[in-house]
């Protein structure tokens, strides 16, 4: 099982990664942890460099946990949303874990998001972590 995480680092992270573990090793799955950068090669050379060190100790986590993972930036410009569907669907993954913000479920359907975005399109089934 191909397990895609969509991560920033900052937004959900721990209780993100440890649904992640706990799938994979369920599904004897492996991780394809992704970032998106949205503004492509345009974006600031220190966003790269954090992207980086996130996905970096992302992978560590997985690491420690005895769970195969695989490291993504995404430098296409796409929105982060389309990114992720897009990528999934290239990789045949079975399963996306996403974070999403904790604002209210009618804040959701009023206003524009990854989640929202990823939901909708995804080709497979989407967990999402508050």
């Amino acid at each position: 099982m191909k397990i895609l995480v969509g991560y920033k680092g900052t937004d959900v992270g721990k209780d993100l990664m440890d649904i992640a573990v706990k799938h994979a090793k369920a599904f004897n799955g492996e991780i394809e942890i992704v970032t998106s950068m949205v503004g492509g090669d345009k974006t600031d050379s220190k966003e790269f460099v954090n992207a980086e060190k996130n996905l970096a100790q992302a992978k560590a986590y997985f690491d420690d946990f005895g769970v195969k993972s695989q490291t993504h930036l995404l430098v296409r410009g796409f929105e982060a949303g389309e990114d992720i569907v897009t990528f999934a669907k290239e990789k045949n993954i079975d399963e996306i874990i996403i974070g999403v913000r904790s604002r209210s479920k009618v804040g959701k359907l009023l206003f524009g998001s990854t989640a929202q975005m990823v939901i909708l399109e995804a080709h497979c089934p989407v967990l999402t972590v508050k």
